[in-house]
Parts: structure tokens; C-alpha cells; sequence
């Protein structure tokens, strides 16, 4: 019987890695259709979105399920509760994903390829913190987590970068202040991917140790 519910346990675990892997694919694909002005990742990451969420959703089922008819143990709970608060960021990854795709398809479509700002080095800081976040999860390495908070502080300096020199542009070229508003939100979405990777990376501490651990 213990086999059966380690089974189970591991079929919710293997779900989230998934989950993790979409959700990082979405935001690589999301930034080269910004900075490539490419259409057609747009449209893949647009596509992607119903799987992700879907996914998040049969984690939260099942997770409920093993709750509801077994009686975990401490450290099978703390995975149960790590799967659910993970799984709702990677969902919420991928939202900022589908947020910048949209916001890059307004800025290809009026034809403006403007200075990306701090935006690209941005969006290579988010992508390793989420594949951090992620591999700490699936080699239970709580030092990768924790290297994880301490870069978002990083992401955040960058994103109020970003703000004060677009908002300079803005007052100097104002026949481009509709392509400098989208990357103004592309900034932030990508601050919010830095910060639920963060969050996961700091779901990872607690499951391996049992204590919640803010760096």
C-alpha cells in the first residue's frame, strides 16, 4: 500500500516539473517573439496557455484527492502543499507570458522596433531563476533556492530602471509613447516572473526543511 500512495505522490511531482517546463517555454518564446518581432512565437505562446492552465488544474484535483483519502504524513502534506502554491505560479508564469506575447504582438503590428532597454538582460535573469527554481525542486537542492531570492532584488533594481528611462522617452518622443507603454508592462510582467520563481524557490526551501525561509 505505501507504494501505491509513493506512486501517487510521484505522479503529482512529475506533473509540476511539466508544468515548470511549460511555463519556462512559454517565456522564452514570449521574449523572442518581442525581441525577434516575430509573430509566430507570439502565436505559440498564445497556444500554450490552455495546457498550462489545465495542468495547473489537475494538480490542484489531485492533490485534493490524496488529502481527501489518505492521511499523509508531515513531509507527504508539505509536498501536497508545495504542488498546489507552485503549481498557481508556474500558472501565473505563464499569464505574464501570455501578457507579453499580446503586448508584442501591439508593438510588431504598429511597426516600431524600439530600444529594449534593460528588458533583454531581464528576461534572461527570469528564465534562469525559473529553471533554478525548478531544478531545486527536482534535485532538492535548497542552496539553489536560496541563490534564487537573493537574485530577485537583481530583477527588481532592473524593472525601476526600465521605468525611469522609458518614461524619459516618453517625454522625448511622444509619437512613440504607445510602444514605450508596452514595454514599460513587458518590464513588469517579467519583474513578476523573477518574483514567482522567487516564490517557488522559497516553497522548495520549506518543503526539504520544514520551515518557511525568507532571504
Amino acid at each position: 500500500m505505501k507504494r501505491y500512495f509513493h506512486s501517487e505522490l510521484e505522479d503529482i511531482r512529475s506533473q509540476l516539473v511539466l508544468l515548470g517546463e511549460k511555463a519556462i517555454e512559454s517565456v522564452r518564446l514570449a521574449g523572442r517573439g518581442l525581441l525577434e518581432q516575430d509573430l509566430y512565437f507570439v502565436e505559440q505562446v498564445l497556444s500554450m496557455d490552455d495546457a498550462i492552465d489545465d495542468l495547473e488544474v489537475e494538480i490542484d484535483r489531485e492533490a485534493i484527492r490524496y488529502i481527501s483519502l489518505r492521511a499523509p504524513v508531515a513531509s507527504e502534506l508539505r509536498l501536497l502543499t508545495v504542488g498546489i502554491k507552485a503549481s498557481h505560479d508556474l500558472e501565473r508564469v505563464g499569464d505574464e507570458a501570455t501578457n507579453i506575447a499580446k503586448r508584442s504582438r501591439k508593438i510588431n503590428t504598429d511597426g516600431v522596433v524600439p530600444d529594449f532597454y534593460e528588458i533583454p538582460t531581464m528576461l534572461e535573469m527570469a528564465l534562469e531563476m525559473l529553471r533554478d527554481a525548478l531544478d531545486s525542486f527536482v534535485e532538492e537542492d535548497p542552496e539553489k533556492a536560496i541563490s534564487i531570492c537573493r537574485r530577485d532584488k537583481q530583477v527588481d533594481e532592473l524593472d525601476r530602471l526600465n521605468y525611469a528611462r522609458i518614461s524619459q522617452e516618453m517625454k522625448d518622443n511622444a509619437e512613440h509613447i504607445g510602444a514605450l507603454l508596452e514595454l514599460a508592462f513587458i518590464s513588469r510582467s517579467l519583474e513578476r516572473v523573477a518574483d514567482h520563481a522567487t516564490n517557488i524557490a522559497e516553497e522548495v526551501i520549506f518543503l526539504l526543511s520544514g520551515q518557511e525561509k525568507k532571504v
